[in-house]
């Protein structure tokens, strides 16, 4: 059975990519940051799934639990993400909201990814995908919710430099555009459902091939831009 990690799966497009896994046939090991949220996504999401309880920029606790695991992961799926709009443009910023933004977004998916490469290192076939979006695109010159747009542009170019890394060990790495998502973070006029999202990052991640690292993907398979 192919085993998963996916960050933040007690909402959005990670419970929906948890939720999508299990139907495929997937263990999977989901991040929450509060018992209470493992609890629920247990329930929610049923067999075959196992909540992680840790913070993705808590880098102590994320260590000691990833110190517990014995699994091997067939893939690692960095989808936590948070989004602010409020003064986030360039000539009125909250920097404390743009560093937290950064530490979520841009340190976070490399810290996990360094955490539980030991357990990718014990598959075959072991893949890495981030959560970007198109929002990270450098031709578009839009200035609000600037620190979300300088996190995922920045990720993207943790991403690669991950794929130059990994490369030798037979590890591709890669980055995936969802595109705008009915979520509590994508609001209910966004443009995509989150559950064939899910089911398009999936097939993504299932069809990842070496030749494909680096590259940036939109969540319908299309090679795209950055």
């Amino acid at each position: 059975m192919p085993t998963c990690l996916i960050t933040a799966t007690n909402r959005g497009i990670g419970f929906e990519l948890a939720r999508a896994a299990l139907s495929d046939g997937w263990k999977v090991f989901g991040s929450v940051r509060s018992q209470d949220a493992a609890r629920k996504s247990l329930e929610q999401l049923g067999e075959g799934y196992t909540p992680l309880v840790f913070d993705v920029t808590d880098r102590v606790t994320m260590a000691a639990v990833a110190q517990e695991m014995t699994d091997r992961l067939d893939l690692l799926i960095n989808n936590a993400g948070v989004l602010s709009r409020e003064r986030q443009s360039p000539l009125d910023m909250d920097f404390e909201v743009f560093l937290k933004t950064l530490e979520i977004n841009t340190l976070a998916p490399l810290a996990v990814s360094q955490t539980f490469l030991p357990h990718l290192r014990k598959s075959d076939s072991a893949k890495i995908l981030t959560i970007s979006s198109q929002m990270s695109w450098m031709g578009y010159r839009k200035s609000d919710a600037l620190s979300y747009r300088v996190s995922k542009a920045a990720v993207n170019k943790v991403m690669q430099g991950l794929s130059t890394e990994l490369e030798p060990e037979g590890i591709p790495v890669a980055l995936i555009d969802p595109g705008w998502v009915r979520t509590d973070m994508g609001g209910p006029g966004a443009d995509n459902d989150a559950a064939v999202v899910a089911k398009g990052i999936l097939n993504v991640a299932s069809s990842l091939q070496l030749t494909d690292t680096g590259k940036f993907f939109k969540w319908s398979g299309e090679e795209r831009p950055f």
